[in-house]
């Protein structure tokens, strides 16, 4: 698509509809196979959102997003005054339209990703350089926040900070941060950095067996075989 509206994060949902957070439009997106797109969430009581930054879809079918405000800086997104006075993280129910508010108090929510049997959420915060982790409950909402791992990097945007993050299929999260891709035990313990040349602000796995990490740096796209799969989001068949 060109132009993208400075498109960021984005995942299939499990009937192959691409989920889009642009950041020009303030706005979450559905792409259908055929072409045909259609915005899901564009303001929460009345107020423009600040950017949709990045999103997973849950295996009942719930979505869950980010909303920075670097859409509405230079060169990420388009300059523009915010309308809503904080950062939240928000979910759309499955097969619903009401967007709800499940997270009010982070500082720049970004990469978010679900434990492989679906009972935890991961969310960072890139001003903070922290990993909070989450309960999800039966109803889907999510509760008893708790830091999960912090200090990675300090922040620094040229130093690279947790943006995107993913979860292999044993429970290891990975995500950016100094120097490369950061990989954590489901314990929170450091296992060790997949060194990236340049700065990474993305990753997601693929391959015919969900082996291969692919990562979004600065300029480039690059790509690791590892000994470990990715966990199976609904669209991964």
């Amino acid at each position: 698509m060109n132009p993208s509206n400075k498109c960021n994060g984005m995942i299939y949902d499990a009937d192959g509809n691409l989920i889009i957070c642009e950041h020009s439009t303030s706005a979450l997106v559905r792409e259908l196979p055929n072409g045909k797109r259609e915005t899901i969430a564009s303001h929460y009581k009345g107020k423009e959102l600040n950017s949709p930054n990045d999103v997973v879809v849950g295996n009942e079918g719930s979505i869950y997003f980010t909303d920075p405000p670097f859409g509405r800086v230079p060169v990420f997104g388009l300059p523009r005054p915010r309308q809503l006075d904080f950062q939240g993280v928000y979910r759309i129910p499955s097969g619903g339209t009401e967007l709800e508010l499940s997270v009010d108090d982070f500082e720049t929510p970004n990469g978010l990703c679900f434990s492989p049997d679906g009972s935890l959420l991961y969310i960072n915060d890139s001003t903070r350089a922290e990993i909070r982790v989450f309960d999800v409950k039966k109803d889907c909402s999510i509760s008893n926040s708790r830091i999960f791992f912090d200090k990675v990097g300090c922040g620094d945007i040229e130093e690279g900070f947790p943006d995107g993050m993913k979860c292999d299929e044993i429970g290891n999260i990975y995500v950016t941060g100094p120097t490369g891709i950061w990989v954590i035990s489901p314990k929170g313990e450091h296992l060790g950095i997949i060194r990236v040349p340049e700065v990474a602000g993305n990753i997601n796995w693929g391959g015919p067996d969900w082996k291969t990490l692919y990562i979004c740096a600065t300029t480039y796209l690059y790509r690791i075989q590892l000994r470990v799969a990715g966990s199976r989001n609904s669209y991964m068949r």
